[in-house]
């Protein structure tokens, strides 16, 4: 394998994961991405083919623990062990107050959000580990570093432990050569403001970040030198409270 990077991207279908994988794919790495929705994953390895990219299609629903498993199997048996990892998968709902949350859905949101994070740094720790190097971008939220009401309770409890699901796993593993990045994007337009429950229209989409702002963050962290980590970083509009 050399000196290749193979990344891993969950959420890679849409928005910022989709962004992060042709971002790292024009860069010259192989690209695996997932998402559940087959389709979209497809069509967002299709997009690094055609930028002259090599992409592996790997759909799973990162909430599927035997899934989630099978789908790092098959990445490593055609490509061999993840070097790096993008986990951008994300849920929300659009009832996120006390007075009418769903506790089935607050639960779906922790499980993908933050159960499913570990699962996947999990997954990719032993292949790290033997190659004495892995970094990490765990594709969290400005919810996450400032309270944010309108995110929602379950939301932003899922972000903000990300922050110490990072520090914990520098902490254990930086002897390894593993690092990890807390990436704490603001507002920024995507498909997942479907999902609030007042949805943005053109003139406030127009002021948030774009997907691809995003994703020259994640380029920079992952292309920082071995010796250098960057703990947690913040990136919103100019203008956002």
């Amino acid at each position: 394998m050399g000196n290749q990077r193979i990344l891993w991207v969950t959420g890679g279908g849409s928005g910022m994961g989709r962004a992060a994988a042709l971002a790292a794919s024009r860069s010259g790495w192989k690209v695996a991405v997932s998402g559940r929705r087959a389709g979209a994953v497809a069509a967002a390895a299709r997009a690094i083919r055609e930028q002259g990219g090599e992409a592996l299609e790997v759909p799973v629903n990162v909430r599927d623990a035997d899934a989630l498993r099978e789908a790092h199997d098959r990445i490593v048996d055609e490509w061999g062990p993840v070097t790096d990892a993008v986990i951008a998968a994300g849920l929300n709902a659009p009832r996120r107050t006390w007075a009418d949350q769903s506790l089935d859905e607050f639960a779906a949101i922790i499980d993908t959000n933050l159960t499913a994070v570990a699962r996947v740094i999990d997954l990719v720790l032993p292949g790290m580990r033997s190659l004495g190097r892995g970094g990490l971008v765990v594709v969290s939220s400005y919810s996450a570093w400032r309270f944010t009401p309108g995110a929602g309770a379950a939301y932003m409890s899922g972000k903000a432990a990300l922050g110490m699901l990072v520090a914990s796993l520098n902490d254990q593993e930086g002897i390894n050569g593993i690092k990890a990045c807390h990436l704490c994007p603001g507002d920024v337009d995507t498909e997942f403001l479907s999902l609030r429950p007042n949805v943005p229209g053109e003139e406030q989409r127009a002021t948030m970040l774009s997907a691809e702002d995003v994703a020259r963050s994640v380029q920079f962290v992952l292309d920082s030198p071995a010796h250098v980590r960057i703990d947690e970083l913040v990136i919103t509009p100019i203008g956002q409270r």
